[in-house]
């Protein structure tokens, strides 16, 4: 895994904007509409190449696909993971509807204008009925041979690809076979295993997106802080063992908040779960920072002792706010860091993703997330500048 040695490399957390054409036929295909097969791989193809080539051209060194060929973060397993099947619902309205957001704001979640503020409705619910298994060989190669085709003469640094953690597949898709959590959740690390294992032999960095570490406590609102800890912690182990055989240094490990455009004054905070974080098997641990409600928590770091050999990818733009952060404000934010941890362990990372959900309007729209991306590549030279005394 590339470190900051000489500069402070720029990267994000994985999904972008999709374009139009694309999304309309993955619409298409989550409806059960009839859809053009081919053309629809061609465009996933397309986009994929363009992705590349945009980040490649605002300077962002460390990039992926911006998972134009996934429904979204998590869903996409359904297509890779045998055992489950679909259970068609009445929608269910946002995925956070009686968190400790929703009880405390009613009158703001609830109002129209802010029905899509902390995730879009869902109607097909996944339930697993049989084992658990990996399937997905060939929809993941695919993937893998469209990226591999879209780097080749591109100046970057390196290549990540994300896949979603045990604990987020486990908490989207409900349980009715194994006896218990504990089996349940053992049995999907194994079948991810293979998924990450075959990200690295293709030559990537994995990114393991676990938003659930951190988002159980705002789901729970009878749990405590410690039986939060308490909940995280097997999931951890479970994460661990789906990473065994792969070299820590590359991997890299995401959580976050979801996308909630609310007040959000509930979020578990860096303080009760970074002594668990660090305990994950990665190289690099991304999490957010760029927003006013965890942008404080740097100091949280000041305390912990980083292990040797791993960097920290704190958002320094965020996906809450369509306000695009100016590359000063940015540089500070990454040179408080490197006072903590040492400039050659930071890199510049985003809050999440901007693309999570193909069946969702976007949260920020696409100009806006590519200027903030721009920013992000300016921010990091003015920090390199300050960090280095050279541009």
């Amino acid at each position: 895994m590339k470190r900051s040695t000489d500069r402070i490399l720029t990267t994000h957390i994985g999904s972008l904007p999709r374009p139009a054409r694309l999304v309309e036929l993955m619409q298409a295909r989550l409806s059960g509409t009839p859809f053009d097969a081919k053309l629809y791989a061609a465009e996933v193809r397309k986009a994929v190449t363009d992705i590349v080539k945009k980040q490649a051209e605002i300077g962002i060194d460390i990039i992926d696909d911006g998972e134009q060929s996934k429904t979204g973060f998590v869903s996409y397993v359904n297509e890779r993971l045998a055992g489950f099947e679909p259970m068609k619902r009445p929608a269910s309205g946002s995925p956070f509807a009686g968190s400790r957001e929703f009880l405390a704001f009613p009158e703001f979640y609830n109002a129209p204008a802010n029905q899509g503020a902390a995730g879009s409705r869902v109607s097909t619910h996944w339930v697993c009925t049989g084992p658990v298994s990996f399937k997905g060989q060939q929809q993941l190669k695919t993937d893998l041979d469209n990226l591999k085709a879209a780097i080749e003469g591109q100046k970057i640094a390196e290549v990540f690809v994300p896949s979603a953690s045990p604990a987020s597949v486990e908490g989207w898709q409900e349980n009715e076979f194994y006896k218990s959590d504990e089996e349940y959740l053992h049995a999907i690390a194994d079948a991810m295993h293979e998924e990450y294992k075959a990200i690295v032999d293709a030559g990537f960095i994995v990114q393991i997106d676990d938003p659930w570490l951190v988002t159980h406590y705002v789901m729970q609102p009878a749990h405590s802080v410690a039986d939060s800890r308490k909940w995280v912690m097997p999931r951890v182990e479970a994460l661990n063992h789906a990473l065994r055989d792969i070299p820590e240094e590359k991997i890299r490990h995401h959580t976050c908040y979801g996308i909630n455009m609310g007040p959000r004054v509930h979020d578990m905070e860096m303080k009760d779960i970074v002594d668990i974080i660090v305990k994950i098997r990665a190289g690099a641990y991304s999490f957010e920072f760029g927003n006013p409600r965890h942008e404080h928590e740097w100091r949280v770091w000041e305390g912990v002792k980083l292990p040797a050999g791993k960097s920290l990818i704190p958002g320094v733009i965020s996906h809450t706010t369509v306000l695009v952060e100016h590359p000063e404000l940015i540089a500070e934010r990454l040179a408080r860091f490197a006072k903590v941890v040492g400039r050659e362990n930071v890199i510049a990372g985003a809050d999440c993703g901007f693309g999570t959900q193909a069946s969702a309007t976007p949260e920020i729209h696409p100009t806006i997330v590519w200027a903030k991306l721009q920013a992000l590549v300016e921010g990091a030279k003015l920090a390199t500048k300050q960090l280095w005394g050279r541009a």
